[in-house]
């Protein structure tokens, strides 16, 4: 789905929207911009006024898209043309947005502005290096690489939405669209009861509501056994968790000599250093909490031209 368009969708449950009003109530409390009314009369805040977005480092560009939501929120009147679309390289110094509008609407919103876009941008670039890694590393690796939900409070939607801006796939939204059986729903279940176990849970799921895929997360090869001899369409997915790439690829051999043939994720210790290794073993799929939870904001600034 093109960005423009996932965005659009992503916004549609309202949670962005609810999330740039906490982020503009947090900001102006119950006074309003208290410098900015000190700082100009009633005419100087509402004169129209021209700003740039500039980025401060070389970076992949995200959360441009919330800029036109940003305005609605903040008052409206600003006119934003971007000079850059969400998931391109921007070069340090470069003009990522141009906005026109009253002053004070303009200067209320920065901070929030600029947070978003930097924290996204983050997201994107550190995403765009484990794909360009991958690429370099594993020449025709279909592996795809997933954010998780080791996300933000509240700001899931845009920083997912930001992974793709990277080049990077979505894992599950939350605990509501998908189906993932981890280590601690299967605490006390014995070995030889596993398989059963997870028959019977997707069946529940499914027969409750249709999720978008059921995984099954594994920590070893005699687990991966168990759910490889289920019938076709039981596991959609199989998360390999904190295996080896040697381990790793054993069981893309063992999956490939099934029926069932389910999609394998690997997830845990994967590191910038080792993803090439790890994508060469055939694996389909990578899923990394680093790229929310260790990115690092870019810098970006609102100037006004002298």
């Amino acid at each position: 789905m093109p960005l423009p368009q996932l965005y659009s969708a992503l916004s549609s449950s309202g949670t962005i929207d609810a999330l740039l009003r906490i982020a503009r109530d947090e900001d102006l409390g119950d006074a309003g911009d208290i410098t900015t009314t000190a700082c100009f009369d009633e005419a100087s805040r509402n004169q129209s006024v021209q700003a740039r977005i500039i980025a401060r480092r070389d970076c992949i560009a995200a959360g441009l898209a919330t800029l036109d939501d940003l305005n609605r929120v903040f008052g409206s009147g600003v006119d934003i043309e971007a000079h850059i679309e969400d998931g391109h390289p921007v070069r340090s110094g470069a003009c990522m947005a141009h906005l026109t509008g009253p002053r004070q609407t303009i200067l209320t919103m920065e901070r929030t502005a600029l947070n978003l876009i930097g924290r996204l941008s983050g997201i994107a670039t550190l995403t765009r290096k484990f794909v360009d890694r991958v690429r370099a590393e594993a020449p025709g690796s279909a592996t795809r690489i997933l954010d998780t939900r080791k996300t933000t409070p509240g700001l899931r939607l845009l920083e997912k939405y930001a992974v793709r801006c990277g080049g990077g796939w979505s894992h599950r939204i939350g605990l509501h669209d998908a189906i993932l059986i981890k280590d601690n729903h299967i605490a006390g279940i014995p070995p030889q009861q596993f398989g059963e176990f997870v028959r019977q849970a997707a069946a529940r799921a499914r027969g409750a509501r249709m999720p978008n895929f059921v995984e099954v997360e594994v920590d070893n090869l005699d687990q991966l056994k168990a759910l490889l001899a289920l019938e076709k369409g039981v596991v959609d997915i199989i998360l390999l968790d904190n295996m080896d790439p040697a381990t790793v690829e054993k069981a893309v051999r063992m999956r490939d000599a099934t029926q069932s043939r389910p999609l394998l994720e690997a997830s845990g210790g994967i590191t910038i250093e080792n993803i090439g290794e790890m994508a060469r073993t055939g694996i389909d799929r990578i899923s990394i909490g680093a790229l929310t939870h260790q990115a690092t904001s870019i810098d970006c600034a609102l100037d006004f031209p002298s």
